[in-house]
């Protein structure tokens, strides 16, 4: 395989070294910035034959890609959240996509449907039982709550009146899911969050909303997890005291969870099957593609990444990611490493 630069959140991307890449370079930061293609060859240490723009759900950091001699794709997790993602989409050459639900919505004049990839959440290889953790809470809860997120709010106060044994915290997950006989999950936007496979992974009996977006194809309701109708704190409540007044069966789903975790759906999982896509996408001529996305660079910042980058240069108030966003929305992109 190729040279591979992977820059954004890591997910993944660690799990790539043992796929056979030649090299893998990988960068996350913490900063608000962006990057072009002078400032990525440098970070990585040397010319990418493959970049790969991984969601930090944040304003779009990467500038240019559609001109970038290599091949480009677009990693998003955060897309029930990010409107402007679909459009960005269509400056690379694939898109890696979490939400299966929204497929359709990342199909379009420069992205076709068959270079847009369903890529699930995945439990890390961290994410492991722990048999002599003592059972501290019958129902537990990791996570934030607070305003910004008022739905999850209210349905965590609405259940904790009616159950005591809910514990809702904060901390290391890894730690505190062997605690908690139920592990309880909650989908703000209706999203598949991380946390049912983090929470499967650890060998946790999970009661979870049923939210799409592929739930029902990587796991069985009453196999692996058990599943309540999305804030509906009734339906939540029945289904966690059935499990704790049959704890045999709780401790049943709990080993189902963790053999259909080890067997699909880990890190290491969705790193070999990106590799495999990658590899088909090389082999059906890799320099063609990217040179029919360089030949449409023009028209894919007009049509599809200008309005997006006018947008941010309004909303950021730092000087100079303002004039990066600006610069770029006129096909401009000698601003490389700009911070705010």
């Amino acid at each position: 395989m190729q040279r591979l630069l992977w820059i954004g959140s890591p997910f993944f991307g660690p799990a790539l070294q043992s796929c056979g890449w030649q090299d893998v370079a990988l960068y996350n930061f913490e900063d608000v910035r962006v990057f072009c293609w002078e400032e990525l060859v440098r970070l990585a240490g040397f010319t990418p034959d493959v970049l790969v723009v991984a969601d930090k759900s944040r304003p779009p950091f990467v500038l240019g890609m559609e001109r970038f001699p290599c091949l480009t794709v677009f990693y998003s997790v955060d897309s029930h959240i990010h409107s402007w993602q679909p459009l960005y989409a269509q400056g690379f050459d694939a898109c890696l996509l979490s939400l299966r639900d929204h497929l359709a919505r990342f199909a379009g004049p420069y992205l076709p449907p068959e270079r847009i990839w369903w890529s699930p959440p995945f439990a890390g290889d961290a994410d492991r039982p722990d048999p002599a953790a003592p059972k501290r809470w019958d129902c537990l809860f990791v996570g934030t709550v607070n305003a910004d997120l008022p739905r999850r709010a209210a349905f965590l106060e609405a259940l904790g009146q009616r159950l005591p044994g809910l514990h809702v915290t904060r901390g290391n997950y890894r730690e505190l899911y062997p605690q908690g006989r139920v592990l309880l999950n909650h989908c703000e936007h209706g999203d598949l969050n991380f946390r049912v496979f983090e929470a499967m992974g650890c060998g946790g009996c999970l009661v979870t909303p049923r939210v799409g977006h592929g739930l029902a194809q990587l796991f069985v309701d009453g196999e692996h997890l058990v599943g309540y109708a999305p804030d509906d704190v009734g339906d939540a409540l029945y289904r966690i005291e059935f499990l704790l007044n049959n704890p045999p069966l709780a401790a049943y789903i709990g080993r189902a969870a963790l053999a259909k975790i080890d067997e699909a759906h880990r890190a290491s999982h969705r790193a070999q099957a990106f590799t495999d896509r990658l590899c088909d996408l090389w082999m059906q001529d890799a320099r063609a593609l990217v040179a029919a996305r360089q030949a449409k660079a023009e028209a894919i910042r007009e049509n599809c990444l200008k309005m997006p980058y006018l947008l941010w240069a309004e909303e950021l108030a730092a000087p100079g990611l303002r004039e990066a966003y600006l610069a770029a929305a006129r096909g401009r992109f000698g601003l490389a490493g700009m911070e705010a």
